[in-house]
Order: structure tokens, then sequence, then C-alpha cells
């Protein structure tokens, strides 16, 4: 399919961009249905919506001449949820609309407001900007809606969990009622179709996202690791695919900064991207990556909106995304614009059944692999190497010199190798990985217990998360009922009606008769039931599945029941709910 007939100004620039056929969000928004009305668009990152939605509105922006309408107020409006991604969708729309003679005005947190006020007064065609600084020009009569013809929210659900409702809104009022709005999202849970419903008229459904283009071009793989050895297989997958351009998603800001610290001490040329780094900050790092001086980005979800990286090959999930649809955000940075890449999950062993899960959410066929060991990394070494080599080269009069003065000295094999040890020399070590079987499964459980803990005995009480039990306030009552500090008590496991945990065996008679003592003393929560457990809490939950009478239930021999008056665990003695005192939750 080509593109239908279009202003010549587009249509040469979509030439000169090398575009000879529309991506599916293109095609469907300039299908004859779409014209002229609202749109509800699910679309994919990188499947070349920003130029779907300028393609779009070119009837709102553009006379019959194919020249843009002169007015002083802006005929185009585009919503964005980062300063990243505005900046990547002006850049678009200027090249797109540049022969047009569309003015493109750009108006972002971290700029110059005063600068981008006399921009807009001077006549700005499309102006594309952030919640917050679109309200601040519009609160300040800088921006003028009055003339708009289209408003665009790209990736409205990430404004909506970024919190900027308000702000939305408080813009959308502001603009005629006779404005075409496009809403471009690429989930569309409950609050985007309250927003569509608010604002839109006989909207035009438009879903891509089931397409194979949404990661037609993107291989998925997935690595089980142990938890503990999760930095060593990013460092050997990094070193494996020795991808131009990568990045590591993470799920906080500490975990962003602390990899990114190990792996700049492991000799790569890493940058970090989160929430608490300025605007100078990710603009350098940003241009780093563009430059070639780093090679990897670390980088949260949030920060990572906007990112638009051609070089970029790799990405790695070094923590687990939290959905399907974060999954294929995140992935989205690669495979963009017909290239192909790769995307990564690292996945530590407990996890992969939730992995495999979302995956299928998702329609996605992952392969499951090993992390590449030491010996397939040097072997891709040599590969590369080889190919780089061998390349054809212009040699010049010096150099030619030099290889003279070095045949004369060594031998050519001896070059070779000195010239194989120089190549390796700048790369970082690859990390010695635990064998990927049963036995390495067997052997991480075995490493993550407590030391003390590897011979325990479970015990349960008569209290659950129906009961308001909570790890901060069953910590200290077992203390206090078993004359035991909190470094001797193991795993604690709250189900809906009782909690097991674990004490060493070798203080088990002890901590029994402790709980005998302080039975019937409610100001040591005396009035709550603890006894020995006669199975695991997963063995009581199955036998509670396959129907045994009454396991772990009313009526059962090991549940008696709350006694009548007892204030249970939300109002323990001593204190109000607020005032529990703290603890954390063990073994987990």
């Amino acid at each position: 399919m080509t593109f239908p007939d279009l202003p010549t100004g587009l249509a040469e620039a979509l030439a000169q961009r090398g575009y000879d056929a529309p991506t599916p969000v293109q095609a469907a928004v300039l299908e004859p249905e779409a014209h002229g009305r609202d749109l509800v668009v699910s679309a994919q990152t990188g499947s070349g919506k920003t130029v779907a939605f300028g393609l779009a509105f070119a009837a709102q922006v553009l006379g019959e001449d194919g020249r843009v309408n002169p007015s002083d107020a802006p005929s185009a409006l585009v919503i964005a949820p980062t300063r990243e991604l505005a900046l990547q969708v002006s850049r678009e729309l200027a090249w797109l609309y540049q022969k047009a003679g569309a003015r493109i005005a750009t108006c972002v947190g971290g700029m110059n407001p005063s600068q981008e006020r006399r921009v807009l007064k001077s006549g700005a065609t499309i102006v594309v900007g952030t919640p917050g600084r679109l309200r601040d020009h519009l609160e300040r009569g800088a921006l003028d809606l009055s003339a708009l013809a289209a408003v665009v929210l790209d990736e409205a659900d990430e404004m909506l969990d970024m919190g900027f409702r308000e702000e939305l809104e408080e813009i959308l009022d502001a603009t005629p009622n006779t404005r075409r709005t496009l809403l471009f999202s690429a989930t569309m849970p409950r609050p985007i179709e309250a927003l569509a419903k608010r604002y839109q008229r006989n909207a035009l459904r438009i879903a891509t996202t089931g397409a194979e283009r949404g990661h037609g071009d993107i291989a998925y793989q997935a690595v089980t690791v142990s938890p503990s050895e999760i930095e060593n297989a990013v460092v050997n997958l990094l070193r494996f695919h020795e991808a131009e351009t990568a990045i590591l998603f993470c799920a906080t800001r500490d975990k962003v900064r602390h990899l990114h610290a190990t792996l700049q001490e492991r000799g790569f040329a890493a940058v970090a991207l989160s929430g608490e780094h300025s605007q100078s900050e990710r603009n350098q790092a940003l241009q780093a990556l563009r430059d070639k001086r780093a090679r990897v980005c670390v980088a949260t979800d949030v920060a990572s909106r906007g990112i638009d990286l051609p070089s970029l090959s790799l990405v790695i999930h070094v923590e687990i995304p939290r959905d399907a649809e974060i999954l294929q955000h995140r992935s989205g940075r690669t495979g963009r614009a017909g290239k192909k890449g790769t995307a990564v999950i690292v996945v530590p062993f407990p996890r992969r059944r939730r992995v495999e899960s979302m995956l299928r959410h998702a329609k996605i066929n992952a392969e499951w692999i090993d992390v590449p060991d030491r010996d397939a990394i040097l072997g891709k070494d040599r590969e590369r190497l080889l190919e780089a080599l061998l390349q054809p080269i212009e040699v010049q009069d010096g150099d030619r010199e030099l290889a003279d003065r070095l045949l004369a000295e060594r031998t050519p094999q001896e070059i070779a190798a000195l010239l194989v040890q120089a190549h390796r020399a700048k790369m970082p070590e690859p990390e010695e990985m635990l064998v990927n079987s049963a036995q390495a499964h067997r052997a991480d459980q075995k490493e993550r217990h407590r030391p003390g803990f590897e011979d325990t005995v479970w015990f349960r009480m008569d209290i659950g998360r129906r009961q308001n039990a909570d790890p901060r306030w069953v910590l200290p009552l077992l203390c206090r009922r078993g004359h035991i500090t909190r470094n001797e008590i193991g795993a604690i496991r709250i189900g809906p009606q009782e909690t097991h945990f674990q004490i060493p065996r070798t203080i088990s008679d002890k901590f029994a008769e402790a709980l005998v003592r302080t039975a019937g003393d409610e100001s040591n929560g005396g009035d709550v039931t603890i006894e020995l457990s006669p199975e695991a809490p997963r063995d009581a939950a199955r036998a509670r599945k396959k129907g045994a009478p009454n396991a772990g239930r009313k009526g059962s021999p090991y549940v008696k029941k709350h006694r009548k008056g007892n204030a249970g665990p939300g109002k323990p003695k001593g204190g109000k709910p607020g005032n529990k005192p703290g603890g954390d939750k063990r073994g987990k």
C-alpha cells in the first residue's frame, strides 16, 4: 500500500525521508472514514504514530494550496507527557511540515519560558508541549487557543498515570467546541474511556496494537538466573550483544543508581536516567548516547519516555515490568522504523511463572535461553574482531612504514596476537555464571536461607489478613510472647485467616514453653492463640484445596475461635494501628 493523495509539501517530505508506504496506524488515520472525525487510537510506541497524527490533522492546518492557513493563533496542539517526548514530536513535525511553511513552537519544562512566549506571540502553526507548561502559558495569556482546529493527546494513558488530569481538563476546556480531538494511547484503561467520552464526539476507534507490527521487528528473549546473579547476567548480555546502544530498565531510582555505578566500575561507558536527575543532566546523558561517548543507558520507565535513539538495538529488562503494557512500551524503544532489535527479560528463578503469564497476555513468543557464558562471549569477540580486521581499508604511507617496522621486529603471528590482546583489553571481562539447571535452582534456594535457619519448625497464629494481621504488629508480638529476639524469627506467611512463621529447631522448645507461660496475658497479646503447626503453610493450603475436612478453618482442631472482645491486630494493646511497633516481613 502507498500513501494516498497528500498535500505536495507533506508528500515531498515523506519521500525525502524514505517513506514509501504507510505503517498500519498511518494508513488507518488516512482512511476516508477517519477524515474530519475525532479519533481514539491504540498504537504502540515505534508504530509511526507521530507521523500518523501529523498527517491526520493536515486538513485542519493546511489550506487548499497545501500551505499553512495564515493565523496569529495556532491551528493544532499536541500534548505529550514528558519533555523528551515533546521534543521528539516537535522534531518529527518540523521536518514533516517544513515544506508546507508551518512554524512549530515547543513549550516544555526546563526551557526559557520567556523565549517560548515570544515564539507563541510571533505566530506558531503547531504547538507541542507538556501539560504543566502549556497550562502555565494558557493562564498567563500567552497561549491563544481560540483558533484551534485540532488537539492531540499523545500517550494519554501515561499522562493520566502521572497525575496530569487537572491540567489536561483545563487545557481542553479552553479549546473551541468545533475542534477535532485525537487521542493516542498504547492502552485504553477506564480513565481514558472517561476522557474520550467527555471531550470527543462520535469518535472513531482505531486499534493497531494487536498487529504484527507492534513487536514484529523485536526478537524477545528471556533468561532465568539466580537472584544473586542478576548483575552478572546483565554484564554478560551486554558483552555478548555488544550493541551500538543499549538501554537497561529498572523499577526504581535506587536500582538505577546502583547498576549505573556497577557498570561504570566494570568498564562500560554508561549513563543514567531517572527522576532524580536534573534536566541538564538528562540532556547531557542523551547527547552522550547520540555522540557514541556512551553506549549503555540505565533508566526508569518514566525517565525513558520520548527517548528516540536510532542506534538503539538492545533493551534489557533488568527488573521485571509491572505488566504487559509496560513490557511492550519498554521494548518498543528498539525495533523502530523497520530496524531489528532485541529485548531480553532477566528473570529470577522464582518469577518465571509470572513472566510466562505476562508474555502470554501480551501475545509475545519469547525464546527462553541461558545467559551467555564466557566461552560464548569470547567466541563472539573473535567473530567481531575478524569481521572488523578483514574490512577493506586505505593504507597511508605512515601506517605502511609502521607495519614494515613491526614485521621486522615480530612475526606476523605475534603481531596478530598483540592486536587481539589490544582489542580485548578495551572490553570488560565476562562473568562466570552458575549453570542454569535444576541443581542450580536448588543450590540457589539453599543459599537464600539465613544463617541458623537451615532447620526450622513452623508455628501458627489464629489470625490472618481478614483480622488485619500485619508483620509490623506480628513481629514484636512474637518477641513478647516467646521471649525471643527479632533475629530468631524466620519467614512469616500471612494467610486469610491464620499466620505461619518459622522458629529455629534449636530454640523451638524454649519458644513453645514461653508461649504457655504468656497465654492469657492480654497486655502481651496473650489472647491470640499461638501453637505448633502440624504442617507448613503451603501444605495447609494444598490440603484445603483438596477438600481436607476444615483444614485451617473455623472448627479445625488447629484454629481456635477468636475470643469475644479481643481487639485483634488492628488495635493492639498499648497503641492505635498507626502506632504499631516497627518490623518487616522476614524470609521473603
